[in-house]
């Protein structure tokens, strides 16, 4: 085996994946990137993500006017665990789960279709839709996120009724989830949003065609005429070209590159297109091309802070005491699973990286390997809907430890006789192994700490 299929095997695991778990890392070197490719392609029996804090009766309203202020309090703490617990499982299967590709999908499509409430019966809902969709096709995933309560509720389409249409749904729909600015009209915004008069769910979290709320006169929406409804809406949108080019040019900016190469998007833009937007062979056709593997293609990427974090967390075999800690690293690092930023989702690149989320992400191996306590703070004014606000002190308790024990001699027996920074270093010739050097025994374990605390391991 090489060191170019070495290299080409790491690179693919980290973009269609979380990079390589402990268990892996004698395949970087012994498998072909063909079968590492199958692997990453086999699905197994697809598991929900669940909470296991019980449901408050549905019946019961507790966050209305005139409801006790204890009653108010308990229903925000139960909110609270149980978006804490779809957080950490969502992390969970991103760190464990052997569908690597779908988890990895899913923490794509949960960014692109970002939406943020408070209930956690709808944050689960549409996470596992975006799971279970995340490598099948992009109409049945568009239908089944633009009817999900979670963004209805987000963006305010339970408030759009005729002859008084709420404009926001169906302009984030088309400028955010599918076609992208210049590709329509405010006319269309207009028309658009009057189509989707009337969709909205029930009490039990049901997605309803409210028909006495629909508008059912003619619109005239993306160049066509009719009387159209929501579904016909989605419909005209997936027939635009521009659709299947903007979905395209942003995988290929997440999955490759952010300087997109318009004659490679061009042909797998047209290619996704024909094929109906299935997305398992866009991503096929991504990860089996030579220019994938491209050098400039390769350790281009900061990881994102939830890429960092479950990319240690499959090469540390580690048992965490304490996991809601791991919302806080989240929180300090600026992406909250179930919390993106707005609508838009969060930014990707040079965004992550400011002089304190730097700081922090070159002392988490030193943190959580309990060679160093961690001295920050969430902002305190931080608006955390979620619940996690009223959470802060209690987890700040037990900041300095994390509670994290690292099984290292599992670490230094996989480690024995390689290279360690040929494994966890992208672009290792890019790397001063004497400034390295300087800082480490001769152990493994302070051989891995100090390499992920590097800058160049920020980089996949």
């Amino acid at each position: 085996m090489t060191a170019s299929s070495l290299i080409n095997n790491k690179h693919l695991l980290w973009r269609a994946g979380f990079g390589a778990g402990i268990n892996q890392l004698e395949d970087l070197k012994n498998k072909d990137s063909k079968t590492l490719i199958n692997d990453l392609f086999k699905e197994e029996t697809f598991l929900y993500i669940n909470y296991d804090t019980p449901d408050i009766a549905e019946t019961v309203d507790y966050m209305n006017d005139k409801a006790p202020a204890e009653k108010k309090k308990e229903m925000q703490r139960i909110n609270r665990e149980q978006n804490e617990e779809l957080n950490l499982n969502f992390l969970d299967k991103m760190v464990n789960s052997k569908e690597q590709l779908r988890e990895k999908m899913a923490f794509f499509w949960h960014g692109h279709f970002a939406s943020r409430v408070v209930n956690p019966r709808f944050n689960r809902q549409i996470l596992n839709v975006i799971r279970k969709n995340a490598l099948g096709n992009f109409k049945d995933l568009l239908f089944e996120v633009s009817q999900a309560p979670a963004m209805l509720n987000f963006l305010n389409n339970q408030q759009n009724k005729k002859d008084h249409p709420n404009e926001n749904f169906a302009r984030e729909v088309m400028e955010l989830f599918t076609m992208g600015r210049g590709n329509y009209t405010e006319k269309d915004i207009r028309e658009g949003a009057r189509a989707f008069t009337g969709w909205g769910y029930d009490k039990e979290g049901n997605f309803v065609e409210r028909k006495k709320l629909h508008d059912e006169g003619t619109k005239n929406f993306l160049g066509k005429t009719g009387s159209f409804t929501g579904t016909d809406a989605l419909n005209i949108i997936l027939e635009q070209k521009a659709t299947a080019k903007f979905i395209t040019t942003k995988i290929y900016k997440f999955f490759v590159n952010e300087n997109i190469d318009e004659v490679i998007v061009n042909k797998l833009s047209d290619s996704f297109y024909q094929s109906n937007y299935d997305i398992k062979k866009l991503m096929m056709d991504i990860f089996s091309s030579s220019w994938f593997y491209d050098q400039k293609n390769i350790g281009n990427r900061i990881k994102s802070p939830i890429e960092l974090m479950a990319g240690m967390m499959r090469t540390l075999p580690m048992n965490i005491q304490n996991p809601e800690n791991l919302i806080v690293y989240q929180k300090l690092l600026g992406q909250m699973l179930l919390y993106p930023p707005n609508v838009a989702g969060w930014p990707n690149g040079k965004s992550w990286i400011d002089s304190s989320t730097l700081m922090l992400r070159l002392q988490i191996p030193q943190i959580w390997s309990g060679l160093r306590p961690l001295d920050y703070r969430p902002k305190e004014d931080d608006d955390l809907d979620m619940g996690m606000k009223n959470n802060t002190n209690t987890l700040t308790k037990s900041f300095k430890n994390p509670n994290i024990t690292i099984d290292w001699a599992r670490v230094e027996k996989i480690f024995s006789g390689k290279n360690v920074e040929d494994y966890l270093i992208q672009n290792s010739k890019s790397l001063d192994m004497s400034s390295v050097k300087n800082f480490s025994d001769n152990s493994v374990k302070m051989k891995v700490i100090n390499l992920m605390s590097t800058p160049e391991y920020q980089l996949m």
